[in-house]
């Protein structure tokens, strides 16, 4: 048998080796519910993408204002063009979580994706029909046998669906053309299109286009909810730590709106202009929940989506409150959590 001293040198060895080991494949502490290992100065690493800079806006200004070292993250915060996009990201493992639109969800939820919807992020209901002064569309009836841009898979296409709809019509009365949000102004100004249905980010670089022959219908009879969704393999206690940087963040939008309208231009990094953030970031109603009004309104979309499109799966109010997960949200503010 080895010497006491020589066996206490032979555990120690072992010891280190286990822990030079587990640092090495990313099981250590660091790294826990990150795919990216640590972050920095002994943070956690944890990936975040979005697709609508407004809907997410407590995200961004808590990039912005490094909000995410409180709660030891040490966040990376991405953008795609559109919630589709960013929800594929965190389907497809390249980000634990998404802010996403509540369409994207929907139609993932129907596919059977291991969807968690963690927290309605906020709502937004100001939406503008993009059309032109000669092509004599005064009401939404009048789109039927019109060709009509939208970029499909998005919430923008539920909210052309809905502005059909208020006139009794429905997408098989008019052409609608598939294409990407920044592509809508531009077949509109060459006539390409007869209307168009886009971001709001888009609806100044339409008017400034067309000029004269620039018209618009409003429409609020669609409120689209911004959404924070978690991956299969993100944890709960890190989507609560995501959340409650969140809260702090919502806290700052409300006590200095005009600062964090800034943060939002600045992250952004020239894809928004200030005045569209001065003029639009206010439309929105910020607070993350999960409430009744959010199932209801998840229902009637997949109801749409399973008619217009197709998809699979359970369309019912109690299915699509499985992709529901008021984990974290009722572990950060309990109150704010009032669907059952």
């Amino acid at each position: 048998m080895p010497r006491p001293r020589a066996a206490v040198a032979l555990l120690v060895a072992a010891l280190l080796g286990t822990l030079v080991s587990a640092c090495a494949d990313g099981s250590g502490p660091a790294a826990h519910g990150s795919p990216n290992g640590g972050g920095k100065g002994g943070r956690q690493a944890v990936s975040v993408v979005g697709s609508d800079h407004l809907g997410g806006a407590p995200v961004h200004v808590a990039q912005e204002h490094g909000l995410w070292s409180a709660e030891g993250l040490d966040a990376t915060v991405t953008t795609q063009p559109t919630g589709r996009d960013a929800l594929n990201a965190v389907l497809g493992g390249q980000a634990q979580l998404g802010v996403v639109g509540d369409l994207p969800a929907v139609t993932a939820a129907l596919g059977g994706r291991d969807l968690r919807i963690v927290a309605d992020l906020s709502r937004f209901s100001d939406w503008r029909l993009l059309t032109r002064t000669d092509r004599a569309i005064t009401g939404f009836a009048a789109l039927k046998g019109r060709k009509v841009g939208v970029p499909q898979g998005t919430n923008v296409e539920y909210a052309l669906s809905r502005m059909l709809a208020s006139a009794q019509l429905t997408a098989a009365d008019v052409t609608v053309v598939n294409l990407a949000p920044n592509q809508v102004t531009p077949a509109l100004a060459r006539g390409d299109i007869d209307a168009g249905v886009t971001f709001p980010s888009f609806y100044e670089a339409a008017r400034t286009a067309l000029g004269e022959r620039y018209a618009e219908l409003p429409f609020t009879g669609y409120t689209a909810h911004t959404l924070l969704v978690a991956g299969p393999k993100t944890s709960d206690e890190t989507s609560a730590a995501v959340l409650r940087t969140v809260l702090r963040a919502q806290r700052e939008i409300a006590d200095d709106p005009a600062r964090a309208r800034k943060a939002v231009v600045a992250q952004s990094k020239g894809a928004l202009q200030a005045g569209y953030v001065d003029a639009y970031q206010p439309r929105y109603t910020y607070g993350a929940t999960l409430s009744p009004d959010l199932s209801a309104q998840l229902a009637d979309e997949a109801a749409w989506a399973k008619a217009a499109q197709g998809l699979p799966g359970a369309a019912d109010r109690a299915s699509l409150q499985r992709h529901l997960n008021p984990g974290p949200l009722t572990a950060v503010d309990p109150a704010a959590v009032t669907v059952r």
